[in-house]
């Protein structure tokens, strides 16, 4: 078994010490040190990688895997968009060729803070189906939120050559932002995006549009660094995974998520069965499996 680590200055050190009376007289180039612990070879590179080789390989990688992220953990400045009351929107379906987009606001209060990091609440994408099934309705108990669900079907009535999916997903965030701050009025330190388009570029999607909600923050990576974020992310995904399954069931055909060749399959499928014009109602036209999926079609 090979396991490779990387490692900080502070761990490399401790590492030099540790395995100095286990080191090989063997000089290898771009290698500091190489060592033998019991079954385990351990080779420290210049480029800070370190790679362990043998059957307890992962056992003595762990040991200084978990130091490392400790030490890296110590120098990271605090996070002031954690621990905080915030407002913040998230979208979820806009990769994937069958389901809606989902997009939610939601309202975190400072004091809400231990309950959510207990609930185990971070990005949907890194949390299982089951688990978002499980906590997203004990969320929405206690965090005030507004989702809108724009179906496919309505999707390609707006999307246009003047209308892309930005434009789309910047009217919808807009949109449960401005209502859920119209409706509470909340006290809040932040408004936060997760950022899939520039600040200006955002505000030039909504032009024409009566009611925008101001001071918003813009960053890349929200999800993981604001719980107001993660938890429209993790009530999103909710939202899609009950749509996501009344269309299959619906459709008597289990849809795939996503845009890959087992979309394509599935699609060819639906086509089979109701024909061409059933793709308008549950797909995302624009996408190109459109074209693989008909150009694979034999009429």
């Amino acid at each position: 078994m090979n396991v490779v680590i990387k490692v900080d200055q502070e761990t490399r050190e401790k590492m030099i010490e540790y395995y100095k009376d286990k080191c090989r007289d063997k000089v290898i180039p771009y290698v500091v040190f190489q060592a033998q612990e019991e079954d385990t070879v351990i080779t420290m590179y210049e480029s800070g990688k370190v790679m362990f080789q043998g059957t307890s390989a992962d056992v003595d990688a762990s040991m200084w895997g978990m130091v490392s992220q400790k030490a890296k953990k110590e120098v990271e400045p605090e996070n002031p968009y954690h621990n905080c009351s915030s407002v913040g929107s998230d979208e979820v379906g806009t990769g994937d060729y069958f389901g809606p987009i989902v997009v939610t606001a939601s309202y975190v209060k400072k004091e809400d803070v231990s309950y959510l990091e207990k609930l185990g609440v971070g990005d949907s994408k890194k949390i299982s189906d089951d688990k978002i099934k499980k906590i997203a309705p004990e969320i929405a108990k206690r965090i005030p939120y507004r989702s809108v669900v724009l179906s496919n079907q309505e999707y390609n009535q707006k999307h246009t050559k003047d209308v892309n999916m930005n434009k789309i997903k910047s009217i919808m965030h807009n949109k449960v932002l401005y209502q859920l701050i119209k409706d509470l009025n909340p006290q809040y330190d932040y408004i936060i995006i997760d950022e899939f388009a520039r600040e200006s570029r955002y505000y030039e999607y909504l032009k024409g549009i009566s009611n925008i909600q101001k001071g918003i923050t813009f960053m890349t990576k929200a999800e993981d660094k604001n719980l107001a974020v993660a938890c429209s992310s993790i009530i999103s995904r909710y939202l899609f995974l009950k749509e996501f399954d009344k269309l299959s069931d619906k459709l008597h055909i289990p849809l795939v998520k996503g845009a890959g060749k087992d979309v394509d399959k599935i699609g060819e499928e639906v086509v089979k069965q109701y024909g061409e014009e059933k793709l308008e109602e549950i797909a995302k036209l624009n996408f190109k499996n459109t074209d693989r999926i008909l150009h694979t079609m034999i009429f």
